[in-house]
């Protein structure tokens, strides 16, 4: 990726999830976790050719937002969650424009806060 200061990466991260079956595979893959997922699974769930499939899977990785790892013939994809998190950063850097209340509730929204620890 580009100095972070500059929007490229952005740019580029956010023309390779400008595709509908690049988006899902992104998705597929944040929900899948840290153990990612085998381009050919990725491939069947997504009913797109496997050459297809590869190439949309290259992009996401030349963006920055997903990694690979090769085990054998196997070609393990995972998200790469730091690189999801700048680029989010960078999105909604501006957003509270110095009043937090605006965004506080923004990761609440997601369905991914922590359970707040229940009363005795």
């Amino acid at each position: 990726m580009d100095d972070p200061g500059s929007q490229t990466w952005a740019v580029d991260a956010l023309g390779a999830l400008a595709h509908e079956t690049r988006l899902a595979v992104f998705r597929m893959l944040v929900k899948a976790g840290p153990d990612g997922m085998i381009a050919g699974a990725i491939a069947e769930q997504q009913s797109v050719p496997p050459s297809t499939m590869s190439h949309h899977l290259a992009t996401l990785e030349r963006a920055g937002l997903v990694q690979s790892e090769r085990e054998s013939r196997l070609i393990h994809y995972r998200a790469d969650y730091p690189a999801m998190r700048r680029l989010l950063t960078f999105l909604l850097e501006d957003c509270c424009q110095g009043t937090p209340e605006m965004c506080g509730d923004l990761v609440a929204g997601l369905g991914c806060a922590p359970a707040l620890p229940e009363k005795a």
